[in-house]
């Protein structure tokens, strides 16, 4: 054991390099990254955002971040699949932790979400969230916006999100889950033009001018062609990439809080993501993930597996 260390979110002496932690032991972080409010010089921040108080269904996603991190333990000191090789050789990761929201205030939580995710931006190359539910992509494509331009939006989902803004009682847009994306166009946030959408297989009013992939089709094409209208519609520019875990059937992710049956399998959306590795993704979250409804920890395995591939992706670009 000469050498060895336990509870690696703690004890790393630098970002690099493998945890020796048991997959059953020690302290959780996401993939046994160190812990630490310090993310100056860090190639990729882990955040979670603990939010469900925008939800039309059920609750439970404020428990998401912490079973994404639990979950990810099992990759914590392999070479990950399908990459060859430790991620975090070159892959300097932080996590740290997660969005401090006062729960008796949740109309003031996406002010908070945006003004924290600006300050970690400012410090860190990129910026991986872990929610939560899908209302808190809003803010953080408002601080991405504020430091790279409009986006072109990659978003998995079964929902297309573009329900029509309400107001509060203070004339300020209501924004919820599934009007995350209505705020996002209302904003100028994202281009419509270079923006899509995969296995959306619910209808809602409007498309805001998004190309949609829907859910019969992705069973249709391969991870290949699905990964190259990706590449077509972005057409090279700075992407943000959200994953609504209930894009995928309800068989691989019954954890949450929408699901809709008919959707792709875990083992295709991994391989789209594999087949985006020259994708320009600026930053990236995995939401919705709710624990209450989960069984075995199907659901939060897939979410972590996802947020590992984002990782796995950035770490190839690096290593070029």
């Amino acid at each position: 054991m000469a050498g060895q260390s336990i509870d690696h979110a703690f004890t790393a002496q630098a970002l690099l390099g493998a945890a020796d932690d048991p997959t059953y032991a020690g302290a959780l972080s996401f993939m046994r990254r160190r812990f630490s409010k310090d993310v100056s010089g860090s190639d990729v921040t882990v955040w979670g955002i603990p939010f469900d108080a925008s939800v039309s269904n059920r609750p439970g996603t404020r428990f998401g971040p912490q079973a994404l991190r639990r979950a990810s333990a099992i990759f914590d000191n392999d070479p990950q699949y399908p990459f060859h090789a430790d991620l975090f050789e070159t892959l300097s990761v932080v996590d740290h932790g997660d969005c401090l929201l006062d729960y008796r205030l949740p109309e003031r939580a996406h002010m908070a979400m945006r003004a924290q995710a600006e300050a970690l931006l400012a410090k860190t190359g990129f910026l991986l969230t872990l929610g939560g539910d899908h209302s808190i992509t809003f803010p953080l494509l408002q601080a991405h916006a504020a430091r790279h331009g409009k986006l072109s939006l990659v978003h998995f989902d079964a929902h297309q999100d573009t329900w029509p803004l309400a107001s509060d009682t203070h004339g300020r847009p209501r924004v919820d889950h599934g009007s995350f994306l209505s705020a996002a166009l209302r904003e100028e946030l994202i281009d419509p033009a270079t923006s899509i959408q995969i296995g959306i297989r619910t209808h809602a009013p409007e498309t805001g001018g998004l190309e949609i992939l829907h859910g019969y089709e992705v069973e249709d094409m391969s991870s290949v062609e699905i990964a190259k209208r990706i590449h077509e519609r972005t057409a090279g520019s700075n992407c943000y990439l959200t994953f609504d875990i209930d894009c995928l059937d309800v068989a691989f992710a019954p954890g949450t809080g929408t699901p809709v049956a008919g959707g792709p399998s875990s083992a295709k959306m991994l391989a789209v993501l594999h087949h985006l590795k020259d994708l320009q993704i600026v930053g990236a979250d995995v939401v919705e993930v709710s624990p209450p409804y989960d069984h075995a920890d199907i659901t939060a395995v897939a979410g972590a597996t996802i947020a590992m591939y984002v990782l796995g992706i950035l770490a190839e670009k690096k290593a070029r």
